[in-house]
């Protein structure tokens, strides 16, 4: 397949997949109206949905159709839809189409024309004689950083002397044109040494790993898929066996504006101004750079991928560096501090470098520290989730402070609840001289968060003694739970209701049940903390196969700590018994997934 933009004009400009390119007055577009800017739209094709998402860039308006765009607004266009570049003017009609021959995806993949026969055979396909085509700032960057604009008003037409200075300003333009086309062959000059020689391993005072030399830089930038995780890699990255890793919004990356969060795509800062020439440092000593973040916002809607995508990539065009970033767009294996991206990096993303975990390193700004930690750093770190990143892969971890400005290391807490620490051979109850069964009728209320084990506990330790099981989660309401034990007491058979219960008014409806029956009820009591009920729920999240658990909303936790009062033996209850959380794991996979960090 094969995506394209045609002009009245003439000229076609092929899209790839994924890819952001940015149009404007030049001689791609074979437009010289000084009304559109050389940076007007940034335009990325999704061959999958067939359509195309353009980015408002220039101060005067495009139309997509009928539909105007102003600055930093996007909208979509569709097949056979118009791109107007400037105020209704210079129209572009967009088409996909299939190739029967691959004349148009070879094309499209060697950022060639279709018109551009100098470079072709008769037949469509690239000419065996043909040089290697001249590579552009595109092939290391889809876009720019643009520029403001240094236009005036138009003058009037009628005075000589304002004749005059339109002939000087359009002078000035043609001049602005060709000093940035200068400037830009002097950036490609540069970027195309710095890559040959990351290539070649030649440049002066690298260290470069014994493997490295045979690997070679990525030629092509690409954005990739799999699962709940995209992630990018420029072109001039090379595989190593150091990894400098780094996360983005609060480490490389802040808001101009100043909110926390970004109010527009384009809102964002290099945070400070030692990360460039210490990140290109780290290149130059052989070290792979890489940005993990989470982007939860792609999976709830709120954020487009398209245009975070935009957004990473101009990002590495600020920074001229060549860098692969991992963004996990939802919950699961791949959202920090859980190391799916991480693994996924090391096993399938570094051309089959092994990584040497003593020589790398992680820098984050979710570090655990508390309110007041540094003069002027008022507010605590909103998480924990970066520092905990490293400390699950194993890797030294730095502060943005600390590793770009040289601070000295501040205070910092890790959560409560450390998954390493849980005991799997710890007692499961107390008192320990209690039953858990009875061989008489009786009735067995649970207490606890949702995920603290009361489920799995049942059904291995009560159910198979014939209890029967009532449970919300499946009768749907208290009420029916309520019938559900009137009936198993008249049929003389057990009842454990699998119910977090956190008050005395939800607990009271199954020992008025009990009493009428004439039975015992008794309380168990499920001890795990919010933080290992949470770990717990996050935990089933990224080991789908156990199937049997849905995920827990976060306010559900809360609700229950509001409403949580301790049970009580005036309640009516017999007995009241402390249930612990003890993990068991069917194979040492499971068990190494749950040792690991997985609340921020």
């Amino acid at each position: 397949m094969s995506c394209s933009l045609s002009g009245s004009s003439g000229a076609r400009v092929l899209l790839e997949d994924g890819r952001a390119l940015i149009l404007g007055r030049g001689p791609q577009t074979r437009v010289a109206d000084k009304r559109c800017s050389r940076h007007q739209v940034k335009v990325v094709a999704c061959y999958a949905d067939q359509d195309v998402v353009v980015t408002q860039l220039g101060p005067n308006p495009s139309f997509l159709d009928g539909e105007k765009l102003v600055r930093n607004q996007s909208g979509k266009l569709r097949q056979g839809g118009t791109l107007y570049l400037v105020d209704q003017s210079h129209p572009f009609t967009l088409s996909f189409s299939l190739s029967s021959n691959g004349t148009a995806s070879s094309m499209a993949k060697s950022g060639l024309k279709a018109t551009d026969k100098t470079k072709m055979g008769r037949n469509g396909k690239e000419a065996q004689s043909s040089p290697t085509p001249k590579r552009s700032i595109k092939d290391f960057f889809p876009t720019s950083p643009t520029k403001p604009s240094k236009r005036q008003l138009s003058p009037d037409k009628g005075h000589p002397d304002l004749k005059r200075q339109k002939r000087d300003e359009d002078r000035t333009m043609e001049d602005e044109d060709e000093e940035e086309a200068r400037l830009a062959e002097e950036k490609l000059k540069h970027l195309q040494e710095f890559a040959e020689k990351s290539m070649a391993g030649e440049s002066k005072g690298i260290q470069s790993s014994p493997s490295s030399s045979s690997i070679k830089a990525c030629t092509k930038s690409s954005w990739q898929q799999t699962g709940n995780m995209m992630f990018y890699t420029a072109a001039g990255v090379k595989a190593s066996d150091k990894i400098a890793g780094f996360d983005i919004d609060g480490c490389i990356i802040t808001t101009k504006s100043g909110k926390v969060f970004p109010t527009a795509p384009d809102d964002w800062k290099i945070l400070y101004p030692e990360i460039q020439p210490r990140l290109a440092s780290l290149l130059r000593k052989g070290y792979k750079v890489v940005f993990f973040t989470n982007q939860m916002g792609i999976t709830r809607g709120k954020l487009r991928p398209e245009v975070f995508k935009s957004k990473v990539e101009d990002v590495l065009a600020t920074l001229q560096l060549p860098v692969q970033v991992f963004v996990a767009t939802g919950p699961g294996l791949f959202r920090k501090p859980v190391m799916g991206m991480w693994n996924h990096l090391s096993e399938k993303a570094n051309d089959g470098v092994t990584v040497d975990k003593a020589q790398s390193f992680y820098v984050g700004d979710a570090a655990g520290r508390p309110e007041n930690w540094a003069p002027g750093k008022k507010k605590k770190d909103f998480s924990c989730s970066d520092r905990l990143f490293a400390l699950n892969i194993g890797l030294l971890f730095h502060t943005p402070e600390e590793y770009f400005l040289g601070w000295k290391s501040a205070p910092y807490s890790l959560p409560e609840f450390d998954p390493r620490k849980l005991d799997s051979t710890a007692r499961l109850y107390d008192p320990p001289s209690a039953s858990l069964t009875s061989s008489e009728t009786e009735v067995i209320v649970a207490v606890g968060y949702p995920a603290s084990g009361k489920s799995t506990f049942f059904h291995t330790h009560i159910v198979p003694k014939g209890y029967v099981y009532v449970n919300r989660d499946t009768l749907g309401s208290w009420q029916s739970c309520v019938s559900a034990c009137e009936r198993a007491l008249r049929e003389g058979r057990s009842v454990a209701v699998d119910n977090t219960n956190p008050d005395p008014e939800s607990r009271k409806r199954y020992v008025d049940v009990a009493k009428a029956a004439g039975v015992s009820c008794r309380c168990f009591q499920f001890s795990a903390s919010l933080h290992q009920a949470k770990h717990n729920n996050r935990f089933r999240e990224m080991a789908p196969s156990d199937g049997k658990h849905a995920k827990v909303n976060d306010m559900i936790f809360h609700s229950y700590k509001k409403q949580f009062v301790a049970p009580a033996l005036s309640e009516g209850f017999s007995q009241i018994l402390q249930v612990h959380f003890v993990p068991s794991f069917s194979d040492s996979q499971s068990e190494s997934l749950f040792r690991l960090f997985s609340e921020g």
